[in-house]
């Protein structure tokens, strides 16, 4: 560990996690097992760490929330395993207000000057683009990609291998494996090729695509589409979790 760095006496930091130049981790904090601060990294708690996290210079991690409600509770950040947060990446701790704790899973990307807000959850394996960033209280799957300057309001849902192209700003909820772009956000079709990517076969996104025109190409109402999803081969792979995130949306469906 570098002796230009200050560490915090009741912050824990497993004795392989590399701790370079400048890093400043505070109370509260906990550094897990192979992880690795470049330099100019600053971690605040409470925000514990899972292991093999690797942060670039400048990520502000476990910050105060900038919501005005907050008024200095002792809320909290989790972070899983294996994620990358590259160079001024920023990540708040939650509020009391909601369940008090945002949440990133495992395995993420989390590219230059992307963030997520307070009392968010992300998933694992999603790859947030430059300068990508969700608002408070916004949940986000498994295996999605944010595009570049996307934005998402607050308490949205973004489904697992949703896709959002360049500069999308998006505020009502998007279903899982759909594909949207433009400002404001329009769907334009499933992520096939991340779909192709991890491992769905041709029958699975074939049924996939009978879905998303049931939903939005038949000009049904949402509840005669659902009634319809229902009609097709639920135990296809992941049509279920399609129908669930039409179903579940609290925001309203993005169409």
């Amino acid at each position: 560990m570098s002796d230009q760095s200050f560490i915090h006496p009741s912050a824990k930091v497993d004795s392989s996690a590399t701790i370079g130049p400048f890093c400043f981790i505070g109370e509260g904090v906990t550094v897990g097992p192979e992880c690795e601060l470049k330099s100019h990294v600053v971690i605040k708690g409470p925000t514990s760490i899972g292991p093999k996290n690797v942060f670039y210079q400048f990520c502000t991690i476990g910050e105060d929330t900038p919501d005005k409600k907050y008024q200095g509770e002792k809320t909290n950040l989790q972070i899983g395993e294996g994620n990358i947060f590259r160079e001024g990446f920023t990540a708040h701790r939650g509020t009391v207000q909601d369940k008090s704790t945002t949440v990133i899973g495992d395995y993420n990307l989390f590219m230059a000057y992307s963030h997520v807000a307070h009392d968010c959850v992300v998933g694992n394996n999603n790859v947030f683009a430059n300068n990508s960033g969700i608002a408070g209280h916004v949940n986000v799957g498994n295996f999605a990609t944010l595009g570049a300057v996307s934005l998402i309001h607050q308490f949205c849902n973004v489904g697992s291998y949703a896709f959002t192209g360049l500069n999308t700003v998006i505020t009502m909820d998007i279903p899982a494996f759909v594909k949207v772009a433009a400002n404001p956000a329009r769907p334009i079709g499933l992520n096939t090729v991340g779909m192709q990517r991890n491992g769905f076969s041709d029958d699975e996104i074939a049924v996939l695509k009978k879905a998303y025109r049931i939903v939005y190409r038949k000009g049904y109402s949402l509840e005669d589409a659902i009634s319809s999803l229902n009609e097709l081969d639920i135990n296809q792979k992941g049509l279920k979790e399609f129908i669930a995130s039409v179903e579940q949306s609290s925001r309203g469906l993005l169409r």
